[in-house]
């Protein structure tokens, strides 16, 4: 009997936490449901997939994937710190060539038409709602410090999941930020984290809008959303286009090879520069994160120029090597005569200028 009693007190406390701790965020209205439920990408309650996208996740399939987690593998993080180079943010000037700031895994400054914009940008120590728990940051410290940052133009957020959208770093980052742009759904955790509906437009898939004086257009991605036990697919998941005057970029944001990218390419490549997913993968969820061959297909089909490798390099989310990614794309991309760059962590590079290929991650 007491034992049961203790079961039902943790679940209850449990159930507490998750319902009240607001870095769970918040789910969507039952008029917005409502609003969802007439898209061709919204079914039974919850957004789906362009194809169908199944992640083998029973006991049987999901085997050989523990049998490998508890073997271990002492390369899935780097054995020291990783060299990160301290943020150097230049002076904003008309026609200034656009640059690119990598902060490990998919958050990046970019700077481009006197603007300054985040992508994605999870700057805590784990990608957990607990973040003592978890696989800790490779780098220990980030290149700057949040209360560094001047005024951030624009942020634009590709899904809910915890490596992309951190609660802690929202709470931080929110006074600073005069826009958000987000999928459908998203802008409910912002908002209970205090950020103002005004200062937050949400997308849908092709959606074309302008921000900060920046074209962007929402386009698919083949993923999944949730933050919680309930509310998996509740919000929606996206890759972004990024035109400015005379530039265009392509994030990628998370996502499993798919027509999409051919799609994209299509209609709105070529592109001067990819921010391209290539890590934490395995083929038993394929489906929903590519493969670093696959990441420089995707390069090829939406007609990308240069590309820099993203999802890696921060936080083990797999079971590969940690280096594993970049070694494989970067492979990938001389095959197949793609331009590639592999910027250090914090490392700022102008797609006018040449473009850094050394294999830090080897020192």
């Amino acid at each position: 009997m007491l034992a049961l009693l203790l079961i039902a007190v943790v679940l209850l406390i449990a159930f507490l936490f998750i319902t009240l701790h607001p870095v769970f965020g918040s789910n969507p209205s039952k008029e917005v449901i409502t609003k969802y439920s007439s898209l061709e990408h919204y079914s039974n309650g919850a957004f789906v997939n362009q194809i169908p996208t199944e992640m083998t996740t029973d006991f049987r399939s999901m085997l050989p994937v523990l049998k490998e987690f508890l073997k271990g593998n002492p390369k899935r993080q780097p054995n020291r710190p990783i060299p990160i180079e301290p943020l150097q943010l230049s002076k904003q000037y008309k026609n200034q060539t656009p640059k690119v700031t990598w902060f490990g895994h998919s958050s990046l400054l970019l700077e481009i038409d006197n603007k300054r914009i985040l992508l994605d940008p999870m700057f805590g120590k784990a990608p957990s709602p607990i973040p003592w728990f978890g696989n800790k940051r490779y780098s220990k410290e980030l290149p700057f410090s949040v209360d560094e940052l001047p005024q951030i133009d624009l942020v634009i957020l590709s899904h809910d999941h915890y490596d992309h959208l951190d609660y802690g770093t929202i709470k931080k980052l929110k006074s600073k930020v005069n826009q958000f742009v987000v999928p459908l759904g998203v802008s409910n955790h912002l908002k209970r984290w205090g950020v103002e509906q005004e200062r937050i437009q949400e997308c849908n898939w092709w959606d074309v809008v302008v921000a900060a004086g920046l074209t962007l257009v929402c386009t698919p991605a083949r993923h999944f959303s949730g933050r919680s036990l309930t509310n998996r697919n509740s919000t929606l998941w996206c890759s972004w286009v990024i035109k400015g005057q005379e530039t265009k970029i392509y994030f990628s944001g998370d996502s499993g090879y798919g027509p999409h990218f051919k799609e994209i390419g299509e209609k709105y490549g070529p592109f001067d520069l990819t921010l391209m997913e290539c890590g934490q993968y395995h083929e038993k969820w394929a489906a929903i994160h590519m493969m670093p061959e696959e990441t420089v297909k995707a390069h090829l089909d939406v007609r990308g120029k240069m590309m820099i490798p993203i999802h890696w390099g921060a936080f083990t989310l797999s079971l590969h090597d940690w280096t594993d990614p970049v070694e494989r794309v970067v492979k990938a991309a001389d095959v197949n005569n793609v331009m590639i760059s592999t910027p250090q962590i914090g490392e700022t590079i102008s797609l006018d200028d040449e473009h850094p290929r050394s294999k830090w991650w080897k020192i």
